[in-house]
């Protein structure tokens, strides 16, 4: 699946580039699964492995991690980087 087929799999997607080596990212995780499972069938949640998927990671000007990105109908309406808590996070992606 190409990222296009990604950000248009479901009207709202939430993107998430991060690493694995990344201290920010390790406290996020806990925090993307638990909105991941509040959301399940609303929102759809990719996470991309900047170490993994470098070029996209370019592509989509990724400057720190973690990055979120969330998508509506396709086109990106919201970016933060850095960590957020799983309420706030949860409050951005389904208002």
């Amino acid at each position: 699946m190409d990222y296009k087929d990604v950000i248009t799999s479901a009207p709202r997607v939430l993107v998430e580039f991060y690493a694995s080596w990344c201290p920010h990212c390790q406290r996020m995780m806990p925090v993307v699964e638990q909105v991941k499972e509040q959301v399940k069938g609303k929102v759809d949640i990719y996470q991309f492995d900047i170490d993994k998927q470098e070029a996209l990671a370019d592509q989509e000007r990724v400057e720190s991690i973690p990055t979120f990105i969330l998508y509506k109908d396709g086109k990106e309406v919201w970016r933060d980087s850095g960590e957020i808590t799983a309420e706030a996070l949860w409050t951005r992606i389904t208002s």
